[in-house]
């Protein structure tokens, strides 16, 4: 996919922010200044977010908490450089994305589609836990949908492509799909995603210290992620 170059803030942004480039970690000894690092945005809140309901390919909108939610976003990710901007297909994805202000940026990646609930697409862990005690989406995957090792394969996809960039990456997708590539970019079991819980509207940051892949940052609610 080709790189893209950053969209200058529109009026009313909060003042860029700095180079990414210029961070400490990116001129640490070790070689991190060539290693591209992944930011990752869960989406602005949806009515099926809120309410716990499991949302896989059901294209729900943003709610309006969700927009100004994406409108924060854009302010603490205002002034970074990234090389490529990558979105899932989904609305709410799609949505968080332009509003933030990266949407001329972006280049739809199927691979950042949330987990596909199959059966249990729409339903709570508590409705469905009352068929099934001891179900976990982890453990157990959802039924004519994926499992953890499905999603892990797209997860290798998306990790592999970042690492090839010869610059940062952003992503906008969903919770599960990007706690599982959390867990493939430190070459953990896709089924250890279960460790990295991830709110609406939280940006997370998956970097290098020095040749190790590493979590710097994770579910980060406010203020710049990359400062």
């Amino acid at each position: 996919m080709p790189p893209g170059t950053a969209q200058a803030p529109s009026e009313g942004v909060a003042p860029p922010l700095g180079d990414l480039s210029s961070s400490p970690e990116r001129a640490s000894p070790g070689g991190t200044a060539d290693r591209a690092r992944l930011v990752v945005v869960r989406h602005g809140a949806t009515e099926w977010s809120r309410s716990g309901r499991h949302t896989g390919r059901t294209d729900l909108p943003l709610l309006d908490d969700g927009r100004i939610e994406a409108e924060e976003l854009g302010r603490r990710l205002a002034g970074h450089v990234f090389a490529m901007v990558l979105t899932s297909p989904l609305r709410r994805a799609r949505e968080t994305c332009e509003i933030a202000g990266f949407g001329s940026q972006a280049v739809v990646s199927e691979d950042l589609r949330e987990w596909d609930y199959g059966d249990y697409e729409g339903r709570t862990t508590d409705e469905i836990r009352v068929q099934r005690p001891e179900w976990s989406l982890w453990g157990d995957g959802a039924p004519a949908g994926e499992t953890a090792d499905d999603v892990g394969r797209r997860a290798d996809r998306v990790v592999a492509e970042v690492k090839r960039s010869t610059g940062d990456v952003l992503a906008f997708a969903h919770a599960h799909v990007l706690r599982v590539v959390g867990a493939r970019w430190v070459e953990l079991p896709p089924a250890a995603g279960a460790l990295l819980t991830l709110a609406p509207a939280t940006i997370s940051v998956l970097g290098w210290e020095r040749d190790v892949a590493v979590v710097n940052r994770w579910n980060d609610a406010a203020g710049d992620p990359l400062g």
